[in-house]
């Protein structure tokens, strides 16, 4: 099987955790442009969705699922994305597609996350994946001269303005051993918006794409 179809094999699985007549929260990238078309397809009767990135928005809404805003509810049953890396705990990094605070936002309504990904994303130890930063632009210089001490590279993502209209630093050459404590103490930096670690926000369920078909990993 190639990468696509086992973007489509976890999309299709993701919908086992999607209850009708609720608000479902949905991420951001190809493969969960996979679930969105599953579940616009699947017949099940949802409310709506908030969604992450304008990019997953506007494809609900051309597939009729309605959009709430963040502020319009107070909490999610599950909130289903991708995720660039993830290890055996559920920990994940995210961020690969810019989207990543309005991702942990939502993850953070969200009594569930569920991860879908294909198999070469769950590794032993994060940081493998450039790590994605997302930083008010004044801050930028200082923010990359910090991790350069902690022994990463970070640089500058070329033509990158989020939705949020900050800037992104992917950072090489860290092996993140303490999610938890590693993004506890980057959100804390002056200039930080969102750190890539979703500890705190780590996934409930993983939906893993493998050549022999969708492998459910429960943290």
């Amino acid at each position: 099987m190639n990468q696509d179809e086992l973007k489509a094999l976890v999309g299709q699985a993701a919908l086992h955790y999607v209850t009708p007549g609720s608000i479902v929260g949905v991420g951001t990238g190809s493969t969960v442009d996979k679930f969105i078309d599953a579940l616009a397809a699947s017949g099940i009767a949802i409310e709506g969705a908030v969604s992450s990135s304008v990019r997953s928005t506007e494809r609900m809404k051309a597939l009729g699922i309605r959009i709430f805003e963040a502020s319009q509810v107070e909490s999610l049953p599950v909130y289903i994305d991708g995720a660039d890396e993830i290890d055996h705990a559920g920990h994940m990094i995210k961020g690969g597609g810019a989207a990543l605070t309005r991702e942990k936002i939502v993850a953070d309504l969200a009594a569930q996350f569920i991860c879908i990904a294909d198999e070469s994303k769950l590794v032993n130890v994060l940081g493998r994946f450039p790590l994605p930063v997302e930083v008010i632009p004044m801050a930028a210089a200082q923010i990359a001269r910090r991790f350069t001490a902690m022994g990463g590279d970070a640089q500058l993502r070329a033509g990158c303005v989020t939705d949020n209209g900050c800037h992104i630093l992917d950072v090489r050459g860290l092996a993140i051993n303490d999610p938890v404590g590693f993004e506890a103490e980057v959100s804390a930096w002056p200039g930080v918006v969102t750190v890539g670690v979703f500890a705190r926000n780590k996934a409930a369920v993983c939906l893993l794409g493998t050549s022999a078909g969708v492998k459910t990993l429960s943290f």
